[in-house]
Parts: structure tokens; sequence; C-alpha cells
């Protein structure tokens, strides 16, 4: 259903180094560069990523009620991946941790301010 995600930049070459790193540790692997945007893909059947700056030339922004959520194979690998966002840049915005019954997840923004969650939900 979901072809692709823009997620806004001010600063590629900022935004390359922390999602290199973080869509690395969910096996993500870049699909191409240009001068305005960088592609990320997750395999041939999941959408991809494009971190990208705004086409109108205005500066980019977080939403306000907008989150992306990565899925994690497990409760390790949140804890890992939050730590690594954390770790090159992400403010964090709520601790690995379960919340309810079924779920457990981290959330962050990385350095643009664009929300992030890494969960497993059982």
């Amino acid at each position: 259903m979901i072809s692709y995600i823009t997620i806004g930049s001010n600063d590629l070459t900022a935004s390359a180094a922390f999602f290199d790193v973080l869509f690395g540790a969910l096996k993500g692997t870049r699909a191409y560069s240009l001068d305005t945007m960088i592609g990320y893909s997750f395999g041939p059947d999941a959408p991809m990523i494009i971190v990208t700056r705004p086409f109108d030339g205005s500066e980019a922004s977080h939403g306000n009620g907008t989150m992306i959520a990565l899925a994690a194979k497990d409760r390790a690998h949140v804890d890992a991946v939050h730590a690594l966002a954390l770790a090159h840049g992400a403010t964090d915005c709520g601790p690995p941790g379960e919340r309810g019954a079924r779920f457990y997840g981290g959330y962050f923004r990385d350095p643009t301010g664009n929300k992030f969650n890494i969960s497993l939900s059982a």
C-alpha cells in the first residue's frame, strides 16, 4: 500500500551520516544518492524512505503529530537501534519500554526534528 516515505532535511550530508547508520541497523541500504535526495531501500517488497531537501526551496520542518514507526526484530534490537540513534545525534523522546501489554518501543527525533519510533508489537 505504501510506496515510499519522504523525510525533509536541511543538511543532506548530516542526514546521510545519521540515516546511513540508523537504516543500516535495520538492513536498509542506499538505493541512490542525488544532489537533492537520498533513497534508502529495505527490500523489493518494502516501502523506500527518501531523505530530501524540500522541493519548494523552503526549510524542512517536522510535522506535528507525524511519526515514522520502524519495525524491530526483538526487544534487544529496539534497545540497540534507539541507543544507536541517540549516539548519532537523535534526541530521546521516550526510552525503550513496554507500553501496554503487547507493545515494546522507544521514541526519538532525528537531527532535523522528525519523530521516529522503533518498536516490536507482539
